[in-house]
């Protein structure tokens, strides 16, 4: 029997648990236990033992004998604390780590899993427990589990096309599967790479400030993996990889998911390593009848359980402070609920709080200090990457944005590794950083992503192009190894497509192809038509409008921030209108060939509900030809500008400000092709905007300059309200005089709702204008296209 097994007996035997006062200290336990110890090998008797006390009383003085006990009392019982997984559930741990730090109690050993794994994990490195608690607090686990990727971090072909469906799914010989999981969890390896930089060359977990280890579970075999060496955050990673939720961690071979599968309580494991006393705390789930078993998620821990809810009963028994906090209303995803949770783990440690104060003593009062985050600089020696059948060295340079030799940030760093993961062409993104010389080489460990077609679907709304179901098919390395092959087919009470093959080079010269169809039906401005009506009071007229655009252009990333690029148009216009006099109702059938440039900028953190960022666009385009139906087309060029900046006022409320403008030089312009404002929340082509306060395309000129402003408050989580206002001057060459600068001749205002979902923004605004006598009401919903 083991010193620590036999010291365990004796101490329960002896009631020191269950009555402190029958034990003063840790320090007269351990004697004790010696002793027992000794009685219990060597068959003393009591005389012998009398014998024994009185020859060291007589070979040593009171002082000598009172010094060797103080020395010895450094020999103090190791103490290990175990930590389960339960998802949220595990925050319960950062309030159990407050009071055995109140209690002045010093952990010798952790072992974790799951989220037991991270916590314990994030202590081990040597952040004491009111650091963890303000680490979890500040993040945002929304993003965590949806394994956000900064807007910032997309280009901007992937800035235009990820914001537009719902729903992505993995497409391969005609068949369409299942992502693989909701997360590849690289929003926490971010976290953790830079929470743990203190020990980032550690690769021993018993060499870290407090030895550690976690549990993984092979999913191939279903064994039991223990994780002691390596990266820390990978382990910490695969540890917690809860299966459907974070992809599998692949280490030394081993295909890993959530070690709460096999063993969600590592006791045994910490007693290897040294521990003679355990605390462990439980914030597993027990086992749950049929009527709480409702969703997936619930299932799925309720399977994960089904064994180690046999297991915990021995366990139990052999931990010395059982800690099993209430939490029992909360689940594995109530990350909202961190705070309750947290106390909750407080008041199971209170509950036993007289246990806990006897394994200290007051001559060694332990406080954990808090630890001196390293600084945040690192020294790039190397980067270091296997060889990629389709990416070169310089491709993923590219996208880090740093080269060997560079000095960078933890938040550059997450910048590039974000980037990375953002272009979706790497199935499994991990790396570590490995001493060299006083610097850093980055070893980088990229998969391949082996799905290369995927299945997408939106929905959308909206009061001009009315309702529509989006199916798109995209597929990557169509002919070249960095292109993308992208179509839209829009089907609802208007049939519309959009096709998209495009090839990204970084910040080399990119180039693509897109074609496009838009139609609708709808009552708009008569500025679509240079024809005379038969009731010249009318402004509206009913049209039938198509549009076939065809671009072939170049782009690229200008000064690492700016989208500039060129093409050529060919664009088919048709506009029917059953209200004219003439007999085939046609007001345009022409081809017009164009060539256009643009400059682009865009910081914002969301498309639909930005906190911050600025936007600006800039596009001038020159119509070369035209089949000229109508007979009056002459050469133009139309330029157009806009600027928006959005900032946050106070938590949760933010107000953008909005410019823009646009003019005509040359010959007169084609009608067609005015600068046409009215309504609210459809996808804009050629020159179309939105304007609050005038129906649909209702206001026309060939030049025109726009303000506007909205605020918005969140008035709890992704529900949003707002108000808007907007100005503009819009007429015929209106820059031709000072009158643009004049009173705004078109006003309008909006208030409105709107909710995110999955499916995109839902939005309602009611909108009117002092100079309109009714005012309109606009439903949108879903992404826009």
């Amino acid at each position: 029997m083991r010193l620590s097994q036999l010291s365990i007996s004796n101490t329960r035997s002896k009631g020191f648990f269950s009555n402190p006062k029958k034990g003063a200290s840790w320090v007269a336990l351990f004697w004790q236990e010696k002793i027992t110890f000794c009685l219990s090998q060597f068959s003393i008797s009591i005389w012998g033992v009398a014998a024994v006390l009185f020859t060291l009383l007589l070979l040593f003085p009171e002082k000598s004998f009172s010094q060797e006990i103080k020395k010895d009392s450094l020999k103090r019982p190791k103490i290990g604390l175990v930590l389960s997984g339960g998802g949220a559930k595990g925050f319960a741990h950062i309030g159990v780590l407050k009071v055995l730090e109140e209690a002045g109690i010093k952990i010798d050993y952790i072992g974790g899993t799951s989220m037991g794994s991270v916590i314990g994990g994030l202590y081990a490195s040597g952040y004491n427990a009111s650091q963890i608690d303000s680490i979890f607090k500040k993040t945002n686990f929304d993003e965590l589990i949806n394994d956000y990727i900064p807007r910032s971090s997309k280009n901007f072909y992937g800035k235009k096309n990820d914001e537009l469906y719902a729903i992505v799914l993995p497409f391969s010989n005609f068949r369409v599967g299942i992502p693989e999981a909701l997360s590849k969890g690289m929003y926490n390896y971010n976290l953790l790479s830079s929470l743990t930089r203190n020990v980032r060359h550690i690769r021993d977990f018993n060499k870290l400030p407090t030895p550690f280890l976690c549990i993984g579970t092979n999913i191939e075999t279903g064994e039991e993996v223990l994780l002691n060496k390596g990266n820390l955050v990978q382990a910490m990673m695969a540890s917690a990889a809860f299966p459907s939720l974070f992809t599998p961690v692949e280490i030394d071979g081993n295909l890993l998911v959530d070690g709460g599968v096999v063993n969600n309580y590592p006791i045994q494991e910490v007693r290897n390593l040294g521990a003679d006393i355990i605390i462990g705390v439980d914030v597993q789930d027990d086992l749950m009848k049929r009527k709480s078993l409702k969703n997936a998620t619930r299932i799925l821990v309720q399977i994960t359980n089904l064994q180690s809810i046999d297991k915990m009963k021995n366990k139990i028994k052999d931990t010395d402070v059982y800690i099993k906090p209430d939490i029992r209303d909360y689940g594995v995803i109530s990350f909202d609920k961190g705070e309750e949770i947290i106390r909750k783990g407080e008041e199971a440690a209170f509950a036993v709080y007289e246990k806990i104060k006897t394994l200290t003593d007051e001559t060694y009062f332990y406080k954990k200090p808090k630890l001196k985050v390293a600084t945040d600089t690192i020294e790039i020696q190397k980067i270091n990457t296997d060889k990629l059948d389709n990416y070169t060295k310089e491709y993923i340079r590219g996208k880090l944005r740093f080269k060997p030799g560079s000095t960078i940030t933890y938040n550059d760093l997450k910048t590039g590794i974000n980037n990375l993961n953002a272009t979706q062409n790497f199935s499994t993104i991990s790396y570590c950083l490995q001493p060299d010389g006083g610097k850093d080489d980055l070893d980088l460990v990229l998969k391949e992503n082996p799905t290369q077609t995927f299945l997408k679907l939106g929905l959308h709304y909206d009061g001009l192009y009315k309702s529509g179901i989006l199916l798109n098919l995209t597929h990557k390395k169509t002919f070249l190894k960095n292109d993308v092959t992208s179509l839209d087919i829009i089907l609802g009470d208007n049939f519309r497509y959009d096709f998209n093959y495009y090839v990204e080079n970084g910040f080399n010269i990119s180039f693509g192809f897109r074609s496009r169809l838009n139609q609708f039906n709808r009552n708009v401005t008569t500025s679509l038509s240079n024809l005379v009506y038969d009731n010249p009071g009318t402004n509206l007229i009913n049209v039938d409008f198509m549009d076939i655009n065809n671009q072939a252009y170049f782009q690229t990333i200008f000064v690492q921030k700016f989208l500039m690029g060129g093409g050529l148009e060919y664009k088919y216009l048709k506009i029917n209108s059953p209200t004219l006099s003439n007999e085939d109702n046609v007001i345009d059938k022409s081809n017009y060939f164009s060539a256009f440039a643009y400059l682009k900028y865009d910081s914002f953190d969301d498309k639909y509900y930005p906190s911050s960022g600025l936007y600006f666009s800039t596009d001038l385009q020159t119509y070369l030809a035209s089949s000229d139906y109508t007979n009056t087309f002459k050469p133009f060029s139309m330029a157009k500008a806009e600027l928006s900046f959005v900032n946050t006022l106070f938590p949760k409320a933010t107000f953008k400000i909005d410019a823009d403008a646009g003019f005509t030089f040359g010959s007169s312009s084609v009608p067609f092709f005015d600068y046409i404002l009215g309504g609210y929340g459809y996808s804009k082509i050629n020159n179309f905007n939105y304007f609050y306060g005038y129906d649909f395309l209702s206001i026309a000129g060939n030049s025109y300059i726009k303000t506007g402003i909205t605020l918005d408050y969140e008035i709890i989580r992704k529900n949003h309200i707002n108000v808007s206002a907007n100005f503009a001057n819009l007429g015929n060459n209106i820059f031709s005089t000072v009158d643009w600068i004049s009173m705004p001749k078109y006003t309008g205002y909006a208030v409105g709702y709107g909710l995110e979902t999955i499916i995109g923004p839902i939005e309602i605004k009611q909108s009117w204008s002092p100079e309109m006598s009714k005012s309109f009401t606009w439903f949108s919903i879903g992404f826009l296209f």
